[in-house]
């Protein structure tokens, strides 16, 4: 089992023993929602020539996509939102996201924040040991833990070697958009009150 979830960690982004080029490719996106911050942390897999369907096809089959490399991919927030119609508490979530062999793919935001490196990797460094990374089997336990599991529609875009979360105003809310090669996703977000 630990030899699959090393060939999932190089599939999608940085090799865990690669740390400093890690690092290097975290990225960050942040917006003000009813003026609290809402943010996403995630690391920046690049494409590198890498054909996006052909890694898609890599995925388990539960279909869930960490959408990050490194660490676990984070959204927080200080104020409740509304995600797909459904109330999304203040606090601090795991991102994944949901993509079936045909139809939309779907964000999910997980109240599990993740498993320790330590736990996947034994060799991991004591100071990275018990850094969250994300489950590569979203088993009935972690999904039990959901929050919220919202469509995402689907556009083109200007290609990107870079996965890139970002935030662009909405009325008041905002529109959160995930591109990778020449596609994106987006969902609306809006105040809960």
């Amino acid at each position: 089992m630990r030899i699959g979830h090393a060939v999932l960690l190089l599939v999608f982004g940085t090799a865990v023993g690669s740390f400093s080029q890690e690092d290097a490719s975290r990225g960050s996106a942040s917006t003000m929602i009813s003026g609290k911050k809402v943010s996403i942390d995630y690391g920046r897999p690049a494409l590198k020539g890498r054909n996006f369907a052909d890694l898609m096809k890599q995925l388990p089959s539960d279909r869930m996509w960490r959408a990050g490399s490194g660490a676990v991919t984070t959204l927080s927030t200080a104020t409740d939102l509304l995600i797909g119609g459904k109330k999304v508490p203040t606090g601090k979530y795991s991102l994944y996201v949901h993509c079936p062999e045909a139809g939309s793919y779907s964000i999910a935001l997980n109240s599990d924040l993740g498993q320790p490196l330590g736990k996947i990797w034994a060799a991991a460094p004591p100071n990275r040991a018990n850094e969250p990374y994300p489950h590569f089997e979203y088993t009935k336990a972690i999904g039990g833990k959901e929050v919220v599991r919202a469509a995402l529609t689907k556009s083109s875009v200007p290609a990107t070697d870079l996965l890139t979360y970002a935030f662009k105003a909405s009325g008041s809310g905002t529109t959160l958009t995930l591109s990778w090669g020449d596609q994106a996703w987006s969902l609306e977000i809006q105040p809960a009150n």
